[in-house]
């Protein structure tokens, strides 16, 4: 790429180098700006003759159609792809999604020289219209064989984002307590229902039992068989381990523990278990404040009917410190 003065009438299909701003300071077009001539009509109007701009070399792809490139290459799911000023393309959610991130394949693409990519956080829930990445090229243009080497990574590795849709869950919740079950949805409901909210849900069904082996697994048992996307247990007491009444009472319910202990504070005796592909979260004491803990992470991919994995669980710890 090359930078050179070149007469205003001249400028049409070239890139500014630079800013241009009216004498009162009121910017007139960004750097970057790819000038069309209605562009080149208006500088007239304001007096300049002369411009300064860039110009692709051979094997060079402007910085618009790079970021595109790279933007259609690295995201799949319920996006759509958007130019911004300055070289960038933004990823944005058309509905209500959870964002599934391969975090190594992403630092492998950003110690490349010429394009960079931000993400939100794995596991994030994205409303329509959030923008959950952006792509930025260096300025102006960068060679073609460099942008080649981008792409085909990700067409060899797949894709960096996914934007899992999350449609019509269906969550249910399992309140329970050593003396009464009542107790625990009269502690639990508020909280529970204010923090499904943030997702865009609600409960479909409901049961409370005393939490004993036999009466959980029932009450398990009972939700379980309505098919919910995801089952969260609320209870009074926290488990010391998947053989304490909770963890018995999955095995007996017929499901297989994926997870006991996370990585993350507050929530660090989260327990998971799954019957097929139905997620079971045991999450005690963290249906008693609204404030973020492990819930607000694994569930977005339970609602997006992700399956998450113990390793996954395990990876949590870098950021998992949320209080």
């Amino acid at each position: 790429m090359k930078a050179l003065t070149v007469d205003v009438r001249q400028s049409t299909g070239r890139v500014l180098c630079c800013t241009i701003f009216r004498p009162g300071g009121k910017k007139l077009l960004a750097k970057g700006h790819l000038l069309s001539e209605d562009d080149v009509r208006l500088l007239e109007t304001e007096g300049m003759r002369e411009v300064w701009v860039t110009e692709l070399e051979d094997g060079e792809v402007g910085e618009d159609e790079a970021v595109t490139r790279v933007g259609m290459e690295m995201g799949c799911g319920s996006l759509e792809i958007r130019l911004a000023a300055g070289g960038r393309a933004n990823l944005i959610a058309t509905e209500p999604v959870c964002i599934l991130i391969d975090e190594e394949l992403l630092k492998q693409i950003n110690c490349t020289s010429s394009i960079a990519i931000a993400t939100v956080p794995n596991f994030s829930f994205a409303k329509p219209g959030q923008r959950i990445a952006t792509v930025k090229s260096a300025p102006f243009a960068i060679a073609g064989n460099e942008l080649d080497a981008v792409t085909g990574i990700l067409n060899e590795r797949g894709p960096i984002l996914q934007a899992r849709p999350i449609r019509e869950p269906n969550v249910a919740v399992l309140y329970s307590d050593p003396v009464q079950g009542e107790r625990a949805r009269q502690m639990f409901e508020a909280i529970m229902l204010q923090r499904l909210e943030r997702f865009g849900v609600t409960v479909h069904s409901a049961a409370t039992v005393v939490e004993e082996e036999d009466s959980v697994a029932r009450g398990l048992d009972y939700l379980l068989r309505r098919e919910p996307t995801v089952v969260l247990v609320a209870s009074t007491t926290a488990p010391a381990g998947p053989q304490d009444t909770i963890g018995r009472s999955l095995a007996r319910a017929g499901c297989q523990i994926e997870r006991f202990l996370a990585p993350v504070e507050p929530g660090n005796l989260l327990l998971l278990g799954y019957k097929n592909d139905i997620p079971v979260v045991s999450a005690p004491g963290c249906f008693r404040s609204a404030k973020p803990n492990v819930v607000d992470l694994v569930l977005p991919p339970a609602l997006a009917r992700y399956r998450v994995s113990g390793w996954e669980i395990a990876c949590l710890g870098h950021g998992g410190l949320l209080a």
